[in-house]
């Protein structure tokens, strides 16, 4: 009888030689090896489980993001909702109650080149950007610009512009020299604390002359007289050009005493109280109107300011026969349409989600603003935040753990927003910006965030170009035109900074 050696050999000497050879070729590695009892079987059934586990999960982030998809249908209903608030706001009967406010500015062209005019756009120049040729004077904060307009008018000299309306104040010297060949533009950006932003009235001025004044001083300028033009953001009712009573404040503003007022007068009485300079405030200003005057000297079809940023506003050229609230037929004014409150009375409440409702109950003016809860920077990342807590109580996200910065109102900033959504930033980058709101991430949780916020997003600029088509489509009407061309000036954080 022959035998095999082999049928003798332990069985174990395969594993321990196996062991012995990686011990030898990785030593600074530990490898622990765990033998399975039932083979393969098992495993397969483990990976069908995970695999039915991660397809349901993702049906739950797909039905979440759903609400943040709107149809063609869903678009074009929003069209219609928005047209009609804007014929409910220029008719005197129905305005008092309108969600689109439709507030007649009194300018009433568009620039020509004209010393009147000319004076009107030194008053709304800040709120352009910064052109390419812009180099810094002084301070990090201050800028220096050259430009030279193709035009020419008997305007020179130097005035004043003032830019409020978001946590930021900007003050501007304009110099303008032999008819418009030369003109500087010097800036600088001043913060508004929050305790400044919801305190008084009398504060939040007084805090505004000491910007003016920190600037006079440093530009060689104190107890200069020049004429001022104020770009105030928020929605007012104008009697003329020079003056403008607060309807109510937005964007995170709760100063006392202001609402109902005029804000030129309050200037003008913070001025007198500090008795240091004097300034002749020439013109009181929308966001939206400076950037359709100044978008108007690059392109004469420009009749359209939109504001992109902070807030969300529009102004236009309306025909002067529609506006019932301003004696006159001849001609075209700008309105400012304040669209930010459409959807207040819940016309839009059929496309408002669950974190829409959530935003707006925990902000400062809730049941208005609807419109730019949906569409705004300052309100995108809020948004967002909400579904992410969603998501993570759903165990759909960070192992289910919420980390206590995220539960913080406010925390999630639309900055971050347009970072993670950036097509150059990889996933390990986004992963390190959750980990500054204390995340623990996985990289399938990095996807979903991107994906969040690029629902977001989008349907934040679905929103915008549905309220624009309306006010095109209008004027397209009103000229009887088959076709129209127009030109739409655009200014504001989230259209110059977000990388879709």
């Amino acid at each position: 009888m022959i035998v095999s050696y082999f049928a003798f050999t332990p069985v174990f000497r395969y594993p321990k030689r196996l062991h012995k050879v990686v011990r030898k070729l990785v030593p600074n590695c530990d490898v622990r090896f765990l033998l399975s009892e039932s083979g393969s079987t098992k495993g397969a059934a483990m990976v069908t489980a995970v695999a039915s586990r991660v397809q349901a999960q993702r049906k739950q982030i797909d039905k979440v993001l759903a609400l943040f998809q709107l149809t063609r249908e869903q678009l074009e209903g929003v069209q219609d909702k928005m047209r009609v608030e804007l014929d409910y706001g220029l008719k005197r009967d129905t305005h008092p109650l309108a969600t689109v406010k439709m507030l007649p500015t009194y300018v009433r062209g568009m620039p020509d080149g004209t010393a009147q005019v000319g004076r009107l756009w030194v008053c709304s120049v800040l709120v352009s950007p910064l052109p390419p040729n812009a180099r810094t004077q002084g301070p990090a904060r201050y800028m220096l610009v050259d430009a030279a307009p193709t035009f020419s008018t008997t305007e020179k000299g130097k005035f004043l512009a003032l830019d409020l309306g978001g946590t930021n104040f900007r003050v501007l010297l304009v110099k303008i020299r032999s008819g418009w060949r030369s003109v500087r533009i010097y800036n600088k950006i001043f913060a508004i604390p929050l305790e400044i932003m919801q305190g008084t009235g009398e504060e939040l001025f007084d805090h505004i002359v000491q910007c003016i004044a920190d600037f006079l001083d440093y530009m060689g300028l104190k107890g200069a007289q020049l004429p001022l033009g104020f770009t105030f953001s928020f929605p007012c009712r104008q009697a003329s050009i020079d003056k403008g009573t607060l309807i109510e404040w937005t964007k995170g503003f709760k100063a006392t005493d202001c609402e109902g007022e005029d804000v030129v007068d309050m200037l003008r009485e913070a001025i007198k109280r500090r008795n240091e300079f004097d300034l002749d405030i020439v013109a009181v200003v929308n966001d939206t109107v400076g950037t359709m005057m100044t978008c108007g000297y690059e392109d004469p079809n420009c009749e359209v300011g939109l504001i992109a940023g902070t807030g969300s506003n529009m102004c236009y050229m309306e025909e002067m026969r529609n506006i019932e609230l301003v004696e006159g037929d001849e001609g075209k004014m700008c309105i400012n349409t304040e669209w930010g409150g459409f959807g207040d009375n819940g016309c839009i409440d059929d496309i408002r989600t669950q974190y829409d409702k959530e935003v707006d109950e925990g902000s400062l003016n809730p049941g208005k603003q609807r419109y730019e809860k949906m569409t705004s920077g300052m309100y995108l990342g809020e948004i967002v935040r909400q579904i992410l807590i969603d998501l993570t109580k759903q165990g759909l996200l960070f192992r289910g753990q919420i980390s206590e910065r995220l539960r913080t109102r406010g925390i999630f900033e639309t900055k971050f927003l347009s970072q993670i959504e950036s097509d150059r930033l990889a996933l390990l980058q986004v992963r390190r910006i959750l980990q500054q709101l204390g995340l623990d991430s996985t990289c399938e949780d990095s996807i979903v965030v991107k994906e969040v916020c690029g629902a977001v997003s989008r349907r934040a600029a679905q929103l915008y170009g549905a309220g624009l088509a309306a006010i095109v489509e209008k004027r397209r009407e009103d000229q009887g035109l088959e076709h129209l061309k127009i030109t739409v000036g655009v200014d504001g954080t989230l259209y110059k900074l977000h990388p879709q």
